[in-house]
């Protein structure tokens, strides 16, 4: 279904894994594309650029811009935002997907690693935001979705990798914060969270004998795109995990399981979710 014809969807770190399949999936809806990323050139080692991803979401029927952008740097988002919008008239949804990652505990985390998330993860996605923001009022259906879960309570998420689970929840922040902001102008902002595992070329690559318990990311991409093509207004303010979004949507437990890799193995529950079935919001 061509549900997405005309709109046009800013994404962060779409170069590969979750925000290229998301990309993929807008563009199968009849979307405009932007491939907003640092990956120009072919990495030796995972698959993936913004000029690959483009090309791909134009085979799926989509329209694509690549635009290469260091999420660090507030100038080259606004550039890139602008580009967007002069090419495809307007931005109609900003998904802030790009996120930088480390497992250090604290006496590990250098302020190099320190700085790295907390400027992509919360600073990117601050700052993309307010940069999309003057377009997507102009939207009849406007919509921001952060790739970020709900705020657990649980102690061990901060004992276990203080300095991540901080920048990753600094972005569960900005969806909270950003719909209450901008509800009374009818900018819907969500978050979504995968309850698994995703098998991503990353994963592929570093821990192999975990890729084939994981779900693929065209998961994320299926809920992603039901999440952003709700009605104007109709729903804000929440976290979503991804198989519950398609549940909603409709999909049955059968077809939801055909998302795993190897039917059978399961990866356990992600980061900040595995203390319950459900955190809070």
């Amino acid at each position: 279904m061509r549900d997405m014809e005309g709109r046009t969807v800013f994404i962060t770190g779409a170069s590969r894994g979750i925000g290229a399949a998301m990309a993929l999936r807008c563009a199968e809806a009849g979307a405009n594309v932007v491939i907003a990323a640092k990956t120009a050139d072919p990495h030796p080692k995972l698959p993936g650029t913004i000029h690959s991803v483009a090309e791909e979401c134009e085979t799926a029927g989509g329209k694509a811009l690549a635009v290469q952008m260091d999420l660090r740097n507030v100038e080259e988002i606004e550039a890139a935002v602008e580009k967007a919008a002069e090419r495809f008239g307007g931005i109609d949804v900003l998904v802030n997907n790009a996120s930088a990652q480390t497992f250090t505990k604290t006496p590990d985390t250098t302020p190099k690693l320190f700085d790295l998330m907390f400027d992509i993860n919360i600073r990117g996605t601050f700052f993309a935001s307010q940069a999309c923001i003057p377009h997507l009022r102009k939207s009849a259906n406007p919509q921001i979705l952060v790739v970020a879960s709900a705020i657990s309570p649980d102690p061990r998420w901060y004992a276990e990798r203080l300095p991540r689970t901080m920048s990753k929840y600094g972005m569960s922040m900005c969806v909270i914060g950003l719909a209450e902001e901008f509800k009374e102008e009818g900018i819907s902002v969500n978050g979504i969270w995968p309850r698994h595992a995703i098998a991503t070329a990353a994963i592929q690559v570093t821990r192999p004998e975990m890729y084939e318990t994981c779900r693929r990311p065209t998961i994320m991409a299926d809920a992603a795109h039901w999440i952003v093509t709700r009605p104007k207004g109709a729903v804000s303010g929440r976290f979503f995990f991804d198989d519950e979004a398609l549940s909603e949507a409709g999909k049955s437990q059968a077809e939801i399981d055909a998302y795993w890799i190897t039917p059978g193995k399961q990866s356990p529950l992600s980061s900040f979710i595995d203390f319950d079935k459900r955190p809070f919001r």
